[in-house]
């Protein structure tokens, strides 16, 4: 027992890094994990003093732990053994495979990367590219019982949609987005889901696929998570608000269903004196298909445009974003037979429609389309006419003040080519009409 060993110099480095590794990942790790878990959780109980909808527990739990009791639940079980035998593979097959749907879909929020991080970044690529407005706040939201899950609904403008709603809902709650197959690209994958979103894939028919997503919705419902979805389901190509799709809304409906919990829908509407990608979506609108190329080289040149804009002092925000909250919609206010997917999408479209922000370059917009060549004088008298017909609707003027609206959006318009002077004439560039139709699109159902 006491005799010596002699070991060659590369062994007895292996024997401790062996014994370096088992002392961290059993004594070490555990303990730093669990340090930084009760650090997180005292904060988040901190952070949820101050915010509107605290953040739920369902939300916090480890990415893994989610996933488990996801894959093992018995609605999911039952969809692996069907899909087994519809495909004619193992059960071990289909288990896996609804396994790597699960990894796919499940999002591993992070509250430091979401209110440290992507919170901040929000406000400043917001305030930087836009004159941001909150043009119309619901006293209804007060109101909304805590307990319910908080449901926000929006039409789709722009990818800056996201930044700009969690930016503005920056003291309400952590919002849980629905994203598309565009997010899924590393390493903004990683950021994304880090700030709870869950990706979704748009076009997917598979039984099994749509089954785990169902059955996420549901559980994350069922829990009182605050989620944000796009009832279009994309980007709208034309400017317009386009009919709702039932998909995740049903899911959510099956969810508070299951789990006896009522649930408050947020209509919220957005609108732009521009959009980012007006012409990318206008393309595909042209070609019938959406597909949306930008190259990299594209991007970039217009970063560097704006960088040296700014640097000599040439650089304007791009107008105004507004964003306004429509009337609230308690789920167990509504009537039975309204109660089915279709008339809750539709009734919530409705209140969206009537909450989308006027702005100055959607409604000159429309106003030279209509009417044509105009004088600076015909169509500040016109543009006021059409501020009294939109006396019900939420108009933001900058600076109440006619004058400078329609300045302002001319000088957007003119900064775009989208506009020809001639003396004191004025009309929309032959070649810019599409997409003056593009802003106007925007506000037309409200004229």
């Amino acid at each position: 027992m006491t005799s010596q060993v002699t070991l060659p110099l590369w062994a007895f480095v292996l024997i401790l890094l062996f014994a370096a590794v088992t002392f961290a990942s059993h004594f070490l790790f555990p303990s730093v994990r669990w340090f930084f878990r009760r650090r997180m959780e005292r904060a988040v109980k901190k952070l949820n003093e101050r915010l509107e909808r605290p953040i739920q527990p369902f939300k916090l739990l480890r990415r893994q732990d989610m996933i488990q009791r996801l894959v093992y639940d018995p609605e999911i079980t039952q969809a692996i053994v069907d899909h087994a035998k519809e495909e004619a593979v193992r059960e071990d097959v289909a288990f896996e495979r609804a396994r790597r749907y699960a990894k796919e879909i499940v999002p591993s929020f992070s509250a430091w990367a979401y209110f440290g991080f992507a919170i901040r970044a929000a406000r400043l690529l917001s305030t930087s590219l836009y004159r941001v407005r909150m043009v119309h706040q619901d006293s209804g939201l007060a109101n909304v019982d805590p307990e319910a899950t908080v449901v926000f609904v929006m039409n789709h403008r722009s990818n800056m949609d996201y930044v700009l709603v969690t930016y503005l809902a920056a003291d309400r709650s952590a919002l849980s987005y629905a994203v598309g197959e565009w997010a899924r690209v590393w390493p903004l994958s990683r950021l994304i889901r880090a700030m709870g979103a869950y990706f979704i894939r748009r076009k997917s028919r598979n039984d099994l696929y749509r089954k785990v997503l169902a059955k996420y919705v549901q559980q994350a419902t069922g829990a009182g998570v605050t989620q944000a979805v796009f009832p279009e389901g994309g980007l709208s190509l034309d400017g317009s608000l386009a009919a709702p799709k039932v998909g995740i809304l049903k899911y959510i409906l099956e969810g508070a269903e299951a789990a006896k919990r009522d649930v408050v829908f947020v209509p919220i509407a957005l609108n732009y004196d521009r959009v980012l990608e007006d012409t990318i979506l206008m393309r595909a609108q042209a070609k019938g298909e959406r597909k949306f190329r930008a190259r990299i080289s594209v991007v970039f040149l217009a970063i560097l445009r704006q960088i040296w804009l700014r640097i000599t002092g040439k650089f304007h925000r791009f107008g105004y974003a507004a964003v306004s909250f429509g009337e609230p919609l308690t789920l167990s206010q509504v009537p039975e037979e309204d109660s089915t997917p279709d008339a809750i999408s539709a009734t919530i479209m409705e209140r969206i429609a009537a909450a989308v922000p006027v702005l100055p370059v959607p409604l000159i917009s429309y106003l030279l389309l209509k009417n044509g060549t105009m004088t600076r004088g015909t169509l500040e008298i016109a543009f006021a006419e059409m501020l009294k017909q939109l006396d019900t609707a939420l108009v933001h003027v900058p600076r109440n003040n006619r004058d400078y609206a329609v300045e302002f959006g001319l000088r957007n318009l003119r900064e775009r080519r989208m506009v020809i002077e001639d003396g004191d004439q004025i009309s929309i560039a032959p070649d810019k009409e599409l997409l003056a139709g593009f802003y106007a699109n925007s506000i037309r159902h409200l004229m």
